[in-house]
C-alpha cells in the first residue's frame, strides 16, 4: 500500500525539474520529472518518495490534508507557525 500527500507548491525550478513543496509546515524539495502537466506556485500536488506524482484539486486537497488532522491530531498539536525545513 502507497501512501501520497497532498503538498502545496512554494517555489518551483525548472532547470533542475525540482520544486519545494509545503505540508503541515515542512518544506521539501520533489522531483517533478513525473508531472504531465504544467506545474504553478500554488498548485497541489500528490507527493510519494520524494516524486510530485500528479496535479490534484486544491478543493480535494485541502479536504484530505483536513482528514490527516482528523485522524491523527495528536501530530498538529503544536503546529509551527512557520514552515520547517526537512
Amino acid at each position: 500500500m502507497c501512501l501520497a500527500i497532498p503538498s502545496r507548491v512554494v517555489e518551483i525550478d525548472e532547470v533542475s525539474k525540482t520544486a519545494i513543496v509545503e505540508t503541515f509546515g515542512v518544506k521539501r524539495k520533489v522531483s517533478t520529472m513525473l508531472l504531465n502537466e504544467p506545474l504553478q506556485v500554488g498548485d497541489y500536488v500528490l507527493v510519494h518518495v520524494g516524486f510530485a506524482m500528479e496535479k490534484v484539486d486544491p478543493e480535494e486537497a485541502k479536504k484530505t490534508l483536513e482528514l490527516f488532522k482528523e485522524l491523527f491530531p495528536e501530530e498538529f498539536e503544536e503546529e509551527s507557525p512557520e514552515g520547517r525545513e526537512n
